[in-house]
């Protein structure tokens, strides 16, 4: 098993899945999995400041009039790429679309050929770059929720040695990045009334 900072990943069976399988599987246990190249991914538990995080933007967006069902804590997305077959983003902001695609169905994931959401957060585990946390939320997710189409992608990184929260905008089929640090407001092109600072979001609004 490989141990990394905040998420411990291991190859849980080298069979290749499809991703139908993936989406009903149940080894019996809490084990939250990501499919990549095909292969099971054991994501480990998650640090406690990045729950926290989801849970205080969970409710900031709550505050701008969203409703509660088109906020989403670890819904699927399907993506494709050499890294994964789907992801599983720490928050997503629905559009009324995305929200009812699925219905309550226990293997939902927002397919390739269906609606996007309006915003994916990850909140990343501390990584430097060339590891595998850094390289998975700071590359690979943003080219593939890139090549799906999704407008604004947003990574909240509470590293000391970083501690900032980028948005990127997709224009022409890349993000273009903004960073915020310290009490800067963050800009969201999705949600231009936002009144949030940087530090709000790192501090989880502590």
């Amino acid at each position: 098993m490989t141990i990394t900072y905040g998420r411990s990943e291991t190859n849980a069976t080298q069979k290749s899945m499809s991703l139908e399988a993936y989406l009903t599987y149940d080894d019996g246990t809490d084990t939250r999995y990501e499919l990549v190249d095909g292969v099971l991914v054991a994501m480990g538990n998650e640090a406690k400041i990045n729950t926290l995080i989801a849970g205080f933007l969970f409710s900031v967006f709550l505050g701008l009039g969203i409703p509660s069902y088109r906020i989403g804590f670890k819904q699927k997305i399907e993506v494709r790429s050499q890294h994964a077959s789907a992801r599983d983003p720490d928050l997503i902001i629905h559009t009324e679309a995305s929200a009812a695609a699925g219905n309550d169905e226990s293997e939902f994931c927002l397919k390739r050929n269906g609606a996007n959401p309006l915003i994916v957060v990850e909140v990343v585990s501390p990584g430097e770059p060339g590891t595998l946390n850094y390289d998975r939320d700071y590359e690979h997710k943003r080219d593939e929720y890139a090549a799906r189409g999704i407008p604004e992608y947003w990574l909240v990184d509470p590293a000391p040695d970083r501690a900032w929260v980028k948005v990127g905008t997709l224009m022409n089929g890349a993000y273009q990045f903004q960073n915020f640090t310290g009490q800067q407001v963050i800009v969201s092109p999705t949600f231009p009334d936002l009144k949030l600072t940087a530090a709000q979001v790192l501090t989880a609004g502590r």
